[in-house]
């Protein structure tokens, strides 16, 4: 009788050939001496894997996930502050001649992109941080939050994607870039090798629409519950890991629009770019 209801519950949990396999492996009696072994059997079957990724994902979520983004909250801003008091912010003037850089269109997928991803992030944090705050109604609304700017994110990356994907293709003077950093880290106003975008914004373009993909896939399976223990558990490892990465380069790409490019975030708002920063920060980019 014993063996019939297990057999039941393994049936349901892994599927009937599943379940047969461990039946097959069961004693033919259920002596006192043979029961410590039998539950133990019962619950590898139950709880699949969980010496291979049970113990690294509890290890990883209780201790690691946390401190991983925690550093990223200090360390990066750190850095860019940093970066703001020694070298300070690039200016340029905004009374001479003005470039058409960003058309209407492209300005309302970009904020709603920026509007639903800066959402993602906050409430992702929220919830990783969530014992801090006391859980509770909060977390619970701010993972409703995160699931539907997911899904706003998820289709305004895809006309982001087609709408840039030739401008973000790499280009030799790409490797220039890198290597003198953007000419981020000098005061002088020097012409820097790049087009419409540069290397440091491809790079950030990739991370968020691939990167964005990969977050969407395993989310959906998270939310859902749409696998196996053992791929949840790997599909959560994933998640956050790939979302401490992402808001590394988010935190950077605010940055660089708010900070280190005075009056740069107007752009995005007004569509247009001073002569003198174009020539200056794209200076490979032929505009009309």
């Amino acid at each position: 009788m014993l063996t019939g209801l297990v057999f039941q519950i393994v049936s349901l949990i892994h599927g009937s050939a599943y379940a047969a396999t461990f039946q097959s492996t069961l004693p033919s009696g259920h002596t006192p001496g043979l029961l410590s072994n039998f539950f133990n059997q019962l619950i590898a079957f139950v709880s699949g894997t969980w010496p291979k990724y049970g113990q690294v994902f509890t290890h990883l979520q209780s201790n690691l996930f946390g401190r991983i983004f925690l550093a990223v909250l200090i360390l990066v801003p750190a850095a860019y502050l940093l970066h703001l008091l020694v070298v300070g912010a690039k200016k340029f003037s905004h009374d001479g001649p003005e470039i058409l850089y960003f058309r209407i269109g492209v300005r309302l997928i970009h904020l709603i992109a920026a509007v639903s991803f800066s959402l993602i992030v906050i409430t992702g944090l929220l919830m990783v941080f969530g014992r801090f705050f006391g859980g509770g109604m909060p977390i619970r609304l701010g993972r409703y939050v995160h699931i539907y700017a997911a899904l706003i994110f998820s289709v305004d990356v895809l006309l982001m994607f087609v709408m840039w994907v030739k401008d973000m293709l790499p280009r030799a003077y790409d490797i220039s870039w890198v290597f003198m950093m953007g000419g981020y880290l000098s005061k002088e106003k020097k012409p820097v090798p790049s087009g419409k975008f540069n290397a440091g914004q491809k790079v950030w373009f990739w991370l968020a629409t691939a990167g964005g993909g990969v977050m969407a896939y395993t989310g959906y399976y998270l939310h859902t519950f749409g696998e196996g223990t053992d791929t949840l558990r790997i599909y959560a490892i994933i998640h956050n890991f790939l979302a401490a990465f992402m808001i590394a380069f988010f935190l950077t790409h605010l940055y660089m629009a708010i900070f280190a490019v005075k009056g740069s975030l107007k752009s995005m708002v007004t569509g247009y770019k001073p002569k003198e920063e174009v020539d200056i920060m794209h200076s490979l980019y032929r505009y009309e």
